[in-house]
């Protein structure tokens, strides 16, 4: 009867320490240190240029290509 206790201690143990390696993993990976800037990664990411005026004219904006 002992060892079913043992065996629960030894689970519990090896599922916290399992959840607090993710939890660590996960933190390094999203605060890694990068050289990206805004202005880098803008190109992927935003729309084509026909859209940004398009998104400007909607809003009563004026599109500037800067």
């Amino acid at each position: 009867m002992w060892w079913q206790y043992l065996i629960a201690a030894v689970v519990a143990v090896l599922a916290i320490w399992g959840f607090v390696s993710i939890v660590k993993l996960q933190t390094h990976r999203l605060s890694d240190k990068t050289d990206n800037t805004a202005e880098d990664v803008y190109d992927r990411y935003a729309d084509s240029l026909a859209k940004q005026r398009k998104y400007a004219a909607e809003h009563g904006g004026e599109w500037r290509n800067e």
